[in-house]
């Protein structure tokens, strides 16, 4: 009897001991399996932020040359920093960005899409609509376009300038007079001319929209590029402000064809990123460029409102078509 006893609590015992060892192992089987979920969590979030992960982020197809406009984002990152987020993606080019930065760019292997000008203050106000600024334009111009014939970087950008007293016949007329001074310098460097067309309705922020400006329809930069004549004085055709202004933007780059010399992008309303806060139909738009035989680049000049790693990452893949 006492062995019976004594058996029978062996047995219990060891069931206990049983149902213990399967309730630690299926408890360390869920630590396992939570800690493996967190870990490939980490490694997805760690790809969409800092870039360190498996999962590769940016440009997949190839098909629409990407750059980063840097003025946007330099209150975000460094040069170095925008070089390497430009590389995470897939973007060929940082641009509108000083010269003496350009070897930062080359040590990346990046180029520069478009070049800025050399002049005092914001480069919009004083343009080509005013022939008293003509000479001090042209040098200006003229000094952008050796640096970028040097380096390899394509195009310079040009303004109309702000109305001040002229009309707009007047104006137009006074900028053909203008790039026609320095178009056959460019040609003769291989460098593009943009002239840049802004919106005058945004007045809520200087960066957003530019009342007073003179070139403040597509059809009328447009107009101006094509009674220039030469293949070195393009359009900068930014769509937020083309939107802005004109709408109908599919239209208009068909219409606009060969002239477009180079593309910009951000969001309406607001300049931010290209998400679903905003209207602009971005994948069709850019099909319409490849449509028309677009060859150059399309930079991303959008404000950033959050994250610039993550909104700058969704633009790249939104405009990857």
């Amino acid at each position: 009897m006492i062995d019976y006893v004594k058996n029978k609590r062996m047995q219990e015992n060891f069931n206990s001991l049983s149902k213990l060892s399967e309730k630690f192992n299926r408890r360390s089987l869920f630590k396992s399996i939570t800690a493996g979920v967190a870990a490939s969590t980490f490694s997805i979030s760690s790809t969409n932020g800092a870039g360190q992960g498996t999962l590769k982020r940016g440009v997949k197809k190839g098909r629409i040359k990407q750059s980063v406009v840097s003025w946007c984002f330099a209150n975000h990152w460094s040069v170095e920093e925008t070089c390497r987020q430009a590389n995470r993606l897939g973007c060929k080019s940082i641009e509108l960005i000083n010269s003496e930065e350009w070897p930062t760019l080359k040590k990346y292997g990046l180029t520069c899409a478009i070049s800025g000008i050399p002049v005092e203050g914001r480069p919009f106000i004083k343009g080509f609509n005013n022939p008293e600024y003509h000479p001090m334009l042209i040098d200006a111009t003229k000094k952008a376009i050796d640096d970028s014939a040097d380096f390899g970087c394509p195009n310079v950008i040009a303004f109309t300038g702000y109305k001040e007293n002229f009309s707009s016949e007047d104006g137009a007329n006074n900028c053909i007079d203008g790039f026609k001074k320095v178009a056959g310098y460019a040609e003769k460097k291989g460098v593009t001319i943009c002239l840049e067309m802004l919106n005058t309705r945004d007045s809520s922020d200087p960066d957003k929209g530019h009342p007073g400006y003179q070139g403040d329809h597509i059809d009328y930069c447009l107009d101006i590029v094509k009674k220039v004549g030469s293949s070195r004085v393009k359009l900068l055709f930014d769509i937020y402000h083309v939107q802005i202004m004109d709408g109908d933007v599919i239209r208009r780059i068909g219409e606009c064809g060969d002239f477009i010399g180079h593309v910009h992008t951000a969001g309406n309303p607001g300049r931010g990123e290209l998400d679903d806060t905003q209207e602009i139909n971005y994948p069709p738009i850019m099909q319409a460029l490849l449509d028309s035989g677009y060859k150059g680049f399309v930079g991303q000049e959008f404000i950033p409102t959050r994250d610039p790693v993550e909104g700058l990452a969704e633009a790249v893949e939104l405009c990857d078509v």
